[in-house]
């Protein structure tokens, strides 16, 4: 049987959708173009209101497929919250699947394809049929998430904490670097409040980190989304003391000012935050410090926009982005009033990236001059004819940006090399091999 997915969303909806091909990987080939396809998968994100919009566009242009006798199912966030809606909407659509149904994916794809087609596959984190390149992977520690934010319906969407046993992503990692991997990514819905729900209420981001990097072999391991409030002395400390983890801190914060951050229902007010990012600065100088910010939101006024790039332009933050808020339905946030217009919260937006550009291009010109050690090919770039790397400095969301490479003589994809920063734009580097 002939497979096309298309996969929206974050990382952590990749991993899923890597461990439902995975459960089917030797029932099924992999086609590059729905038009020769048997299945058409899609997992959706309905995180904020345009990845809903991109979702339903994404199946009306899938459904156009159907002509040729394939069946589309639909699975994800999406149907996890609107299942009866969708079903109601989208008749062209086969089967919706929720992310409480993905344990019986085999026998539900069976049902679909209505033949003596089998799968015999298991749907595991380590079964997967991977999407990111060879020499990283993303490695999800934990489902949910119980912070309940004003703003936030993934506890709607995803319910609450639950976390993987550490042996069981002490196996992964074991694999994955075994096979060569590079770039290990832990990734969850707060990362740093891995294992409160398994282990006694305890917080065990740093037994499981002293855990992996107890692993032979040559690899760097980065932690993505961690919640200020528990970015604690002891993980600061050792993130300092031990070169396999990336000195990078991906702390969402959504906002500076602490009315907006009550409304929020966020712990940890300006001052803290304030505090958290010069110690982490002071203890660990190269650190990269990166967030996300949301602008709009009920309650906000134009100096609080105005306190919100001072504060920016004092913690001078390497990575920023920021989003206009979406009232989402079911959270604290629908029963707000104050109501910001769609443009206003767009000029809101735009202020703050033009100030984060500003503070980005001067960081990026600091680097000119320098040599960066552990730059890794991702690929090539035809119009410059350069290679496109990254180093410990960038994530692999597509979102921080890269470093453009002069080499002296033919890479590979994940070969590491030393570059010399000659030049730069806000959000990338470009420079020469070292050799």
């Amino acid at each position: 049987m002939n497979v096309y997915m298309v996969s929206l969303g974050c990382a952590k909806n990749q991993v899923d959708s890597e461990m439902i091909l995975g459960a089917m990987k030797d029932s099924i080939t992999l086609v590059s173009s729905p038009i020769d396809a048997n299945l058409i998968l899609i997992n959706t994100c309905c995180f904020i209101e345009p990845a809903r919009k991109e979702a339903i566009d994404t199946i009306l242009q899938m459904a156009d497929y159907k002509k040729n006798g394939a069946k589309l199912i639909v699975l994800g966030c999406l149907p996890q919250r609107y299942k009866d809606e969708l079903i109601k909407l989208l008749p062209e659509v086969d089967r919706f699947v929720t992310i409480d149904e993905y344990r019986n994916i085999a026998k539900i794809i069976e049902g679909v394809i209505e033949s003596d087609y089998k799968i015999k596959g298991e749907y595991s984190p380590l079964n997967r049929i991977y999407s990111t390149p060879s020499y990283m992977r993303y490695i999800k520690i934990s489902e949910g998430c119980q912070n309940h934010c004003a703003f936030c319906a993934i506890p709607l969407i995803r319910g609450t904490l639950r976390s993987r046993t550490m042996e069981s992503i002490i196996e992964e990692v074991k694999k994955e670097v075994a096979s060569g991997v590079y770039e290990i990514n832990l990734i969850s819905q707060d990362t740093t409040k891995y294992g409160y729900d398994l282990y006694d209420k305890k917080l065990m981001i740093v037994p499981l980190l002293e855990e992996l990097c107890k692993i032979e072999g040559d690899f760097k391991i980065r932690l993505l989304y961690l919640y200020p409030d528990i970015v604690t002395d002891e993980l600061i400390e050792f993130i300092k003391t031990h070169d396999k983890v990336m000195p990078y801190f991906d702390i969402p914060i959504q906002h500076s000012e602490d009315h907006i951050l009550k409304k929020m229902v966020r712990r940890g007010m300006k001052d803290y935050l304030f505090n958290l990012f010069k110690k982490i600065k002071t203890e660990i100088p190269n650190a990269i410090l990166r967030t996300t910010l949301i602008v709009g939101f009920p309650y906000e006024e134009e100096i609080d926009i105005d306190h919100l790039i001072e504060f920016m332009n004092e913690v001078q933050f390497d990575r920023l982005g920021a989003f206009t808020f979406s009232l989402e339905e079911g959270t604290a946030a629908e029963k707000y009033p104050n109501v910001i217009p769609f443009d206003v919260k767009q000029k809101r937006y735009e202020r703050v990236m033009e100030a984060q550009s500003k503070i980005a291009l001067e960081k990026n010109k600091a680097m000119i001059g320098k040599v960066i050690e552990d730059a890794f090919i991702i690929g090539y770039d035809e119009e410059s004819f350069m290679y496109v790397a990254r180093s410990y400095q960038y994530a692999p969301d597509e979102v921080d940006g890269a470093i453009f490479v002069a080499a002296h003589y033919e890479l590979s994809l994940g070969q590491r090399v030393k570059v010399k920063i000659m030049d730069c734009d806000e959000y990338t580097l470009t420079g020469e091999q070292c050799e």
